[in-house]
């Protein structure tokens, strides 16, 4: 198991963010910010899902947040080496950007793709507990 720094995971998202083109960033005028902060999912017990990213919407205006506390969480479950780290950053970084989209186009298809995942989630977790 590979357990990057926050300031490891900080520079290789710099790098990430230079790959993309710059026309996806317009209106996304919060940024993207990496915060030390883990988020557990209010929908399920602490410590079961924890939530990697969020795509906010607000009267600040339009931001990505990536939590590098839910991912250190994940990568001592999962034991992920700098491969994993690598893919699961870019994964929910462009699943977050994908939102962003989504909302400067006047669509939602990712938000119902998310809430049909998660409502599985729910039903596998309480299949669990049974």
């Amino acid at each position: 198991m590979t357990l990057l720094t926050i300031d490891d995971v900080e520079q290789y998202l710099e790098t990430l963010l230079d790959t993309f083109p710059p026309a996806l960033f317009e209106e996304l005028n919060g940024g993207v910010t990496l915060e030390e902060a883990t988020r557990d999912d209010p929908e399920f017990p602490a410590g079961e899902v924890y939530i990697m990213g969020e795509y906010i919407v607000d009267y600040l205006g339009n931001s990505i947040v990536l939590y590098y506390g839910s991912m250190v969480e994940i990568a001592k479950k999962e034991q992920w080496d700098l491969a994993d780290w690598q893919k699961e950053l870019k994964d929910t970084f462009s699943h977050e950007l994908t939102h962003h989209m989504e909302w400067r186009s006047g669509t939602k298809a990712l938000d119902v793709k998310d809430a049909l995942e998660l409502e599985a989630m729910r039903q596998a977790f309480q299949e669990e507990q049974v």
